[in-house]
């Protein structure tokens, strides 16, 4: 198992409950590969240094995860197939 960092940005224009359940979603995804979340922060809505699909805002989710460097490859399709997420990056943490 490796440490990875998780930032997510999310459309701006989703309510609450369904940004909820897009964060649910990628949960899901990490622990069904056989991972585990350390931590999952909501920074909330934030301005872009640039605009993406014409949104100048977005809403950032940062998770530290725990999982297996082969099951970074099915998470990294997920999260570019999720349409509502429109940026991701995944790093290895230390």
């Amino acid at each position: 198992m490796r440490n990875y960092e998780l930032m997510c940005i999310i459309q701006p224009d989703l309510d609450e409950t369904a940004t909820n359940g897009v964060i649910d979603k990628v949960k899901g995804w990490i622990t069904d590969s056989g991972g585990s979340i350390e931590k999952a922060e909501v920074w909330g809505r934030r301005r872009m240094a640039y605009s993406i699909d014409k949104h100048r805002e977005g809403q950032y989710v940062l998770l530290n995860v725990s999982l297996k460097p082969a099951a970074t490859a099915d998470l990294e399709r997920n999260l570019r197939y999720q349409e509502s997420i429109m940026r991701h990056m995944l790093s290895v943490i230390g």
